[in-house]
């Protein structure tokens, strides 16, 4: 006898797309110490926390530093003083109506959205954009649930939704039936939204399918149009058959924090093997307080102090910056030719790599040329290759050296 591991894991075909870029710029670091690079791969944010999220959070640690206020173990699914706050401010100003055991604070909507699928069962059919964050699919291939990937780049039991320039970055309805469907608006890595009515077609389609829609709303703080929801519930029907996921990361800068929220609503329903409706919430109720202890005292209190005036004023700051920045990006794109998406609605700018360059190639381009990191499109699936996405979160004086340095290239 011999300990067995758990096969699915030598199904993934390539490490986390993250960690190649992270093995690549070091290798190229390390032979050109003196070389100043500037990352605008990865999605994390460089503005500190606000003052007011700091100011929150002292307070809460030294309330842990006195017996009469000290806080040990809290509820799993978060302190009722975060949760109301984020119905008051997310959900409610927008004409929806939550209830407190709806909204579970996590810590972090990545751990959320590679989580959830545990609730459900193996042989659900999966949809997922294309391209897509890598965490929604590779947790399914960890499960189980895609069986190997083919000579395309693509899981045999996954069905891929491309989104590319020539559908307007929009998915077409799946052609076959499916049961859980990744849905992420803004998007992450192209930078696209969805408008109500776009968003209203994949609703129907899951409550005449008896599908679940799990969206992602991380970047939700971004969008600057009119037409573009903020959270699938204000869909006429999303809560029976939609789970979303948001974030304090991009919007007030928790990258290192930690701290998140799902919201579950009761009406959201899967099906045992006799075709019997189950509740999802308690499902979810139940994983998190067997799996996850909850976020901290002093963390919840630092996301609460988010939805201050003064925190308000100061996330807005940010965000414009990070606009402001994503802004001098597509204009210096464009500038020198550049086909590019995105960075209207989202802090992420999706750019179409010039005629015979490839995504991986067009990364080792700017790095070696220009020592500016992106992220390869096709890291994020196979409709992903062509592309390159570029992040809006560096620095603004970063942002425009990086795109100096880009301009002088001759592609």
């Amino acid at each position: 006898m011999s300990v067995k591991i758990n096969e699915n894991y030598l199904l993934l075909k390539s490490s986390y797309i993250f960690a190649e870029i992270n093995q690549r710029v070091n290798k190229f670091q390390e032979e050109n110490p003196e070389t100043e690079i500037i990352r605008m791969g990865i999605g994390d944010v460089t503005r500190p926390l606000p003052k007011a999220v700091i100011k929150a959070f002292q307070k809460a640690v030294d309330e842990m530093g006195h017996s009469e206020t000290f806080m040990g173990y809290g509820p799993e699914q978060g302190y009722s003083f975060l949760i109301n706050k984020i119905i008051e401010n997310d959900f409610k100003s927008r004409g929806i109506d939550l209830s407190e055991d709806e909204v579970f604070i996590s810590d972090g909507a990545k751990c959320d959205t590679g989580n959830i699928q545990e609730i459900f069962g193996l042989d659900n059919v999966i949809a997922v954009t294309d391209p897509v964050y890598p965490v929604y699919v590779e947790t399914n291939v960890m499960a189980g649930r895609t069986g190997p990937m083919g000579d395309e780049g693509k899981y045999e039991k996954l069905v891929y939704l491309p989104c590319t320039a020539e559908n307007d970055f929009v998915p077409a309805l799946p052609s076959e039936d499916v049961d859980i469907i990744y849905l992420c608006f803004p998007n992450n890595p192209t930078g696209t939204t969805l408008t109500k009515e776009q968003l209203t077609t994949w609703v129907n389609y899951a409550r005449e399918n008896k599908s679940i829609i799990l969206f992602d709303a991380a970047y939700e703080s971004y969008i600057t149009e009119d037409d573009i929801p903020h959270s699938i519930y204000e869909i006429d029907g999303a809560k029976e058959v939609a789970i979303e996921f948001r974030s304090f990361s991009k919007n007030a800068g928790f990258t290192g924090t930690r701290c998140a929220y799902t919201v579950v609503p009761k009406e959201v329903m899967a099906y045992d093997l006799e075709d019997n409706a189950q509740a999802v919430n308690p499902l979810w109720n139940r994983r998190q307080t067997t799996k996850f202890n909850g976020v901290s005292y002093p963390i919840q209190k630092a996301a609460a102090a988010v939805y201050s005036e003064e925190g308000q004023k100061e996330i807005k700051e940010s965000i414009d910056y990070y606009m402001q920045n994503a802004a001098i990006i597509r204009e210096s794109l464009v500038e020198i030719g550049l086909e590019i998406y995105g960075g209207v609605n989202s802090p992420y700018i999706w750019v179409k790599t010039p005629e015979g360059i490839d995504s991986w190639a067009f990364f080792d381009l700017l790095l070696t040329e220009a020592n500016v990191v992106g992220t390869p499109g096709v890291g994020f699936g196979p409709s992903g290759e062509g592309y390159f996405r570029i992040t809006a979160f560096n620095t603004l004086e970063n942002t425009k050296k990086a795109m100096e340095r880009i301009s002088k290239l001759s592609f």
